[in-house]
This record gives structure tokens, C-alpha cells and sequence, in this order.
């Protein structure tokens, strides 16, 4: 790997708890990059190489400043594995993963499994550093297992407030501090009992997930209640939903365009089913397009990027998406032309209806263009005087189409 830079991963033992190839990577480089805390951890004596700290925002200046050391021997130090919610990624994604010769060091989350006990494959890891607390809330289940990578010292009672707030208070709390260091320690209490003042910045937060029985149940397929959501009438119901994200088939890494978000429920259920799905929203109203930003938040998904404006006008300049899906304005002169023309080969287009005229709109389209055009009724049972019937909601008409090679 001569050339490559060496990226290290250093825990909070120090230097003591290197082994020996990435002490050596640490001595013979001229320049040592990191953040002030790794840096720290380094004996001067050991290590005299140029000492460089990381500059912010980070991401932007990584090409800069490994461009200015070119043609000396580099280090960058990383907390505990660097590929794992560390440096690593960035530097793999900005100057390429072929340049990087990483020397990875167990991860605090590796630590915290160590001393509970926990199976780590059955563990899911939230991280909160750089994250918006919200993206929490959609990881929450009852009697999941959860760790928590804190951004400081004040994260875990953070959490704690969260915990309280969905319902989740009798939560069983463990913040596991300095892990792997003379001063590791433990500290214990339910979310309903956590105190408020903050502790070590270097610690990760273990979750044993208990839910209030009063606290209605958000499942992790889709089809939330409806009950999940603020609106104001404009929302996919619960049923229709279901099925329309059948229809879209959402996989990781996927970006969708919700198009007439409404309520923003089709967006927010994508970006559910995996931590890597994303989508943007689009909606004319800006009333509706602030609600889509607390529904998101209030079930997890604060990334859901929300545009305000009407479309066909508003998709200009989006990223290219793998499925649309619209919801609302399917008579917009150039709508569905320019959903469709966003779409790659392979992509999907999900629309549905109450309307005839749109209706008359989407049976066109699939003699056009197949697909599969089907209708949804959902009925409820209802108190009849001393008896039950059903009524009938407005059914709805859905066509959904994936894109080939010959369109």
C-alpha cells in the first residue's frame, strides 16, 4: 500500500490499545490528521509528524487539504473503526477507497455489545452524531434492542426526553461511557427516571425498548393508522397506503418522488421500510408542506426533503427518482409526461385517483402503456341503530407501470 493513506482507528485507550501495524503507520507519517481528541491520544515522542486537525465543515475541505500533503506519508486518525459511521466513509467517497489503506480498531458499538452481553447481529445502531434526534423515533419497538451512538455528553438525556414523549418512558437506559479506557463506566436508570444533566461526551447509549400499553403500535410494514398523522383530510388512507407501497416496491437506497404530498404519508412509509430509502415530497400548499415536515420528524424520518410549489413546475432540477408515486393534481397539463420522462429504465409510476376525469386520464395511459390498472374499495363496519353495516369509502383507482427499455 505504498502511497495510500493510512487512516487508523484509535480507541480510548490511547495509544496503549494500538497494536503494533497501526503504531507503526502513526510513526513513520510526516502528517497526522485528525480531531483534537485523537490527536491528544498520540505521545509526542512516538509520533512527530505534522499534527493537522480537521477542519469544519469537514467534508468539503478533505480533497483541499490531502491535495496540499500530496507525495507525503499520511495518517488520519479515526475513532474506534472507520468504517463504521467514521472518516472512513468520507474519505472512500471523496477521494476514492483505492487510496485508503484502513487499520480498523474495535467500535465503541462492538465495546458496548462486549460488556451487555448483547448477539451484535441482533442489534440496531442509531446514529445521532450529526443526525437530528428525530430519526430516533422510527427505530422504537417494543422490546427491541437499540444502541445509540451520542453526539455529546448531553445526547442521552436527549434521548430520555424522546423516550418520554412516545410513550416509551419505562425504557430500560444503560450509557456506557469511555469504553475501553481506565475510566469505562456504566450508568443506569429508565428514560421516566434519567437526569437531565449531561456526562461524558465519549459515550453510547443501550436501549432495552419498553412501550407504554396505552401508546398506539407503529409497525415496521406499511399501513401506519391513520391516527399516526396530522391532516387535514388530504391523507392516503391507511388501506390504499398499504397497497400503493406494495405497488411502488420500495428497496434500500431508493429515491422517491411523492408528488401532491398531502399529509406526506406515502413519503414518510417509504423512507420506513429502510434507513437508506429517501424521497422528496412535493407539495403546493404551504400549510400542507410544514404538516409533512412534523409528520416526519414525528415518526422518524426528518430527512424527507419537502418542496413547496405546484407541480410539474417544482420538479425541475430533482434528482432523478427510481418510482413516483402521485397522489393529487393528475389533470396538471404535463404532469404525468414529466413524471414519466424522470423515470430511468426500470423505474416505477404509482398514481391514484377518485376522480372520473382522472380516472379517463390513467385508463388512457395504461392502453397506452400497461402496466396494471386496479380499483380499491375498503368498506367499515358501522353501528346500524342496534345493528352493524358497512360503509363504503370513495374508491379509488390505481395504476401502476414500471418503466421498460422500448418507452
Amino acid at each position: 500500500m505504498n502511497g495510500a493513506i493510512a487512516v487508523v482507528g484509535i480507541g480510548a485507550d490511547g495509544w496503549d490499545g494500538l497494536p503494533e501495524r497501526s503504531r507503526r503507520a502513526l510513526r513513520t507519517a510526516e502528517v497526522l490528521v485528525g480531531g483534537p481528541r485523537q490527536l491528544d491520544l498520540l505521545p509526542p515522542a512516538e509520533c512527530p509528524g505534522e499534527r493537522i486537525a480537521w477542519p469544519s465543515p469537514l467534508r468539503p475541505a478533505v480533497p483541499g487539504l490531502l491535495a496540499a500533503h500530496e507525495g507525503r506519508a499520511v495518517a488520519v486518525l479515526a475513532s474506534g473503526d472507520p468504517m463504521f459511521h467514521g472518516i472512513g466513509r468520507t474519505l472512500a467517497e471523496t477521494i476514492g477507497a483505492e487510496r485508503l489503506h484502513v487499520l480498523p480498531h474495535p467500535s465503541s458499538v462492538s465495546y458496548a455489545c462486549a460488556r451487555l452481553g448483547w448477539p451484535l447481529e441482533d442489534v440496531e445502531t442509531v446514529t445521532l452524531v450529526g443526525r437530528p434526534l428525530a430519526s430516533l423515533a422510527a427505530a422504537l419497538h417494543d422490546r427491541r434492542r437499540l444502541l445509540v451512538l451520542s453526539a455529546d455528553g448531553a445526547t442521552p438525556a436527549e434521548v430520555a426526553g424522546l423516550l418520554r414523549a412516545k410513550g416509551y418512558g419505562e425504557t430500560r437506559m444503560r450509557v456506557l461511557e469511555q469504553l475501553g479506557s481506565r475510566d469505562e463506566r456504566i450508568v443506569e436508570a429508565t428514560a421516566a427516571t434519567w437526569p437531565e444533566r449531561p456526562g461524558d461526551p465519549l459515550n453510547i447509549v443501550a436501549l432495552d425498548c419498553v412501550r407504554s400499553p396505552d401508546v398506539p403500535r407503529l409497525g415496521a410494514a406499511p399501513g401506519l393508522p391513520d391516527e399516526a398523522y396530522e391532516h387535514d383530510g388530504q391523507l392516503t388512507k391507511r388501506y390504499v397506503r398499504a397497497a400503493t407501497l406494495a405497488a411502488l416496491a420500495p428497496a434500500p437506497g431508493e429515491l422517491l418522488w411523492d408528488v401532491g404530498g398531502g399529509s406526506g404519508s406515502i413519503g414518510i412509509e417509504w423512507m420506513r421500510t429502510h434507513r437508506t430509502c429517501r424521497a422528496i415530497a412535493v407539495e403546493k400548499a404551504p400549510e400542507r408542506a410544514a404538516r409533512i415536515d412534523r409528520n416526519a420528524a414525528a415518526l422518524g424520518v426528518p430527512a424527507l426533503r419537502v418542496v413547496t410549489g405546484p407541480a410539474p413546475e417544482a420538479l425541475a432540477g430533482l434528482p432523478a427518482p427510481d418510482a413516483v408515486f402521485i397522489g393529487g393534481g393528475l389533470t396538471a397539463p404535463g404532469l404525468l409526461d414529466a413524471c414519466w420522462q424522470a423515470l430511468p429504465v426500470g423505474g416505477r409510476l404509482v398514481a391514484n385517483t377518485v376522480t372520473l376525469e382522472s380516472e379517463a386520464l390513467l385508463a388512457d395511459r395504461y392502453r397506452r402503456l400497461g402496466g396494471e390498472l386496479v380499483r380499491l374499495a375498503v368498506a367499515q363496519a358501522v353501528p346500524v341503530g342496534g345493528f352493524t353495516g358497512w360503509r363504503q369509502a370513495m374508491p379509488v383507482t390505481q395504476w401502476s407501470v414500471t418503466k421498460g427499455s422500448e418507452a
